[in-house]
């Protein structure tokens, strides 16, 4: 249970800002440190969303994960934990079937139901529909010994939170190329089965999608199967899309020793093994699909009727919406050449940029600490380094590559990383000060 702190509301151990699989493994973790007999931790956490969702627009009914189900919200942390995929698989009446598939990558909507199948069973820890703008410090003294979350609902209601940590899992932000901005016509790759619906009895001619990774192969073997009478033009910066090395030994680069060896590694080796390691998750596809899709162009070919398109070495360069269409400019970076493409709709399939937490810490940004480069100085367990007078942690689920490694926003190492977390704030907790009282409530 939180502290009381008067007439005021509680005063949590912790509160998690955003609730995706990353701040959901936390919240397992702390709640089975507590049916374990360990010390309770008390938390909440707040979603923006109404409910529980990860990527719903791109839960295509045939994509697979990328990542082993044994990677899931518990299992690297806790093999016998209840809340692990098995015990899920086990639930639905699905264990044997899914072990007869003889496959460790489930279905991506299977595996997003599990993940509401785990938050559910966390449900009292949640607040949904709650819109955090802004994390202030309390003040003890001359020292920062908690803060005030400040929260918006839907009515525009507002109420603070008070926590002796706070844990930013905001996740990822869409990325559009320069110039372009998100409309009815131009699409980013998440809104992709949101939107689509929205063009239920068209006949779309002509979608063109841009990008070379597994989410753009992903899109276009879709559209081109969803609609079979339209032109599906992929553009890539490359000849074709490449193949994800997901080799055993190129995987040691998602375990958890490595993210020792690359938070004390130097600033050169630390690019180099970026760099190395780059096609194991960056712009690349799964092998399978590169294959269905090379085969669907060339089945076309024989045929004398090519649908698919795949515009290589080429890259956008504008994008015009002119009525109920869009014309896509396409430059080849061979020739120089440019193509207008009059399209229903543009897919850019363009990736995502951590979200930056900063703007919601405020005044408390001045006391945390910076690189050369501008990024935040990430201690080992994840928490923010920071003036001495700030006693209170601020601590980030995500945007930790550069001190952490390219497992930082995936979810290899989420169930690793929420117990460190965990195990981080029960350390500095038994060195913590009181928390002062003040005005604001959560209920």
């Amino acid at each position: 249970m939180p502290e009381p702190r008067g007439d005021q509301g509680p005063v949590f151990d912790l509160v998690g800002v955003g609730f995706g699989p990353s701040n959901l493994a936390l919240a397992i973790a702390v709640q089975e440190r507590a049916a374990a007999g360990g010390t309770p931790v008390s938390a909440v956490f707040l979603e923006r969303q109404a409910s529980f969702g990860w990527h719903r627009g791109m839960l295509i009914e045939d994509a697979t994960m990328q990542v082993s189900f044994l990677k899931d919200l518990v299992t690297m942390r806790n093999p016998t934990s209840s809340f692990s995929f098995l015990c899920y698989l086990q639930e639905r009446g699905r264990l044997i079937d899914f072990v007869n598939h003889k496959s460790l990558f489930p279905l991506r909507v299977e595996f997003h139901d599990y993940l509401e199948w785990a938050a559910a069973r966390v449900d009292d820890m949640v607040r949904y529909g709650q819109d955090v703008a802004a994390v202030r410090p309390v003040f003890d003294d001359d020292t920062i010994s908690a803060y005030d979350v400040e929260t918006r609902d839907r009515t525009g209601a507002r109420r603070t939170v008070r926590a002796r940590n706070v844990v930013l899992a905001s996740g990822l932000r869409p990325a559009l190329p320069p110039g372009i901005e998100a409309s009815k016509r131009v699409w980013h790759s998440r809104d992709l089965l949101t939107n689509v619906d929205d063009l239920a009895g068209a006949d779309p001619s002509r979608f063109v999608v841009v990008g070379a990774g597994q989410s753009a192969a992903e899109v276009t073997a879709f559209l081109h199967e969803r609609f079979p009478s339209a032109e599906v033009c992929g553009v890539l910066s490359r000849y074709g899309y490449s193949p994800a090395d997901d080799s055993p030994f190129a995987n040691r680069i998602f375990d958890p020793l490595a993210v020792d060896d690359y938070f004390d590694a130097s600033a050169q080796v630390k690019s180099m093994l970026l760099g190395y390691h780059a096609n194991t998750n960056y712009s690349v596809v799964d092998t399978d699909l590169i294959e269905a899709l090379y085969r669907r162009v060339y089945r076309e070919k024989v045929l004398g009727s090519q649908r698919l398109r795949l515009l290589n070495v080429s890259r956008l360069t504008a994008a015009e919406e002119l009525g109920d269409r869009v014309a896509v400019t396409v430059e080849s970076m061979l020739t120089g050449t440019r193509t207008v493409l009059d399209a229903d709709v543009l897919v850019c399939a363009t990736g995502y940029t951590p979200a930056d937490p900063f703007p919601l810490l405020g005044e408390l940004a001045g006391r945390c600490h910076y690189d050369d480069e501008g990024r935040a100085v990430v201690e080992r367990d994840y928490r923010i380094r920071t003036d001495a007078s700030v006693l209170a942690g601020i601590y980030l689920q995500g945007g930790t590559e550069h001190t952490h490694g390219i497992s930082s926003s995936l979810l290899s190492n989420t169930a690793i990383r929420s117990a460190e977390i965990l195990e981080s704030v029960c350390d500095r907790r038994r060195a913590s000060v009181p928390a002062l009282s003040g005005s604001g409530s959560y209920a």
